[in-house]
């Protein structure tokens, strides 16, 4: 598999250089700026994939795109909060959070190998990017409007229940949940990925594959093994809610 990184911080470009070789990856360059970029690509056969960071020393790197066709799957490699990852997701093969844990990318990789092999993903077939639809989360997500309550179905009733006195959402099961201020659980039509983009980022924070926390409930907030953290909440559940390494730095951003 051939690839290109699109990294403006040189020592992450060669981390991931490093991290993408024991993965039997050959990275054909690594490119620092928007402009490069745009050259580089006019210039030479397209890789099979493409790790990008968003935010590059001379612009977004989406520019890239809007000048030149780009004949690559695309991996996006990202430091912005979560309200961003959505669009990234229905966009490219899949995204990463900086600082990239070796897991991930592994998973990123083998995920790419197996749409080629298994779904007829072809090399250098291009990914459609809606360019408007992401720099529009990006740029102004102040903007946006997020759900302020929920319906829920219990039994023959409907019950409405205000984004403030959502303690958490969670996953179990096979079912989303969300869980109220009074320690009551009730079962969501849809999913955590899909209430990506219907909660406030500055309010709810995805701490790992399983929970999203409201920041008003959070009660207390511990060291945990292997540089991870423990929240406790109001009226918790029985199971712990551990903020997953990777998510670390993110969080405590959030939490300023």
């Amino acid at each position: 598999m051939t690839a290109i990184i699109i990294e403006d911080e040189k020592p992450a470009g060669r981390r991931l250089n490093r991290m993408l070789e024991r993965l039997d990856v050959k990275v054909l360059n690594t490119l620092h700026s928007v402009e490069d970029s745009k050259k580089w690509f006019l210039e030479n056969e397209h890789p099979q994939i493409i790790f990008l960071d968003i935010q590059l020393s001379d612009g977004l790197s989406f520019e890239i795109f809007e000048t030149t066709e780009i004949k690559s799957a695309i991996i996006f490699t990202t430091a912005y909060d979560e309200y961003a990852l959505h669009a990234f997701k229905l966009n490219s093969i899949d995204y990463l959070l900086k600082p990239i844990d070796d897991e991930e990318l592994k998973n990123a990789v083998e995920k790419y190998r197996n749409l080629r092999n298994n779904y007829g993903l072809k090399d250098q077939q291009q990914i459609q990017i809606n360019l408007d639809d992401i720099k529009k989360l990006l740029v102004n997500p102040q903007d946006r409007e997020y759900k302020k309550r929920f319906t829920i179905k219990v039994g023959h009733h409907l019950k409405i229940v205000s984004s403030e006195a959502i303690t958490c959402f969670f996953s179990e099961n096979k079912g989303t949940y969300l869980r109220t201020d009074d320690g009551r659980n009730y079962l969501l039509e849809t999913t955590l990925d899909n209430l990506e983009d219907e909660i406030c980022p500055k309010t709810f924070f995805r701490v790992n594959r399983k929970f999203y926390l409201n920041i008003n409930h959070i009660k207390d907030i511990i060291a945990y093994s292997n540089s991870r953290l423990k929240i406790k909440i109001q009226n918790p559940l029985e199971e712990d809610i551990i903020v997953a390494r990777e998510r670390v730095r993110d969080f405590k951003h959030w939490l300023e």
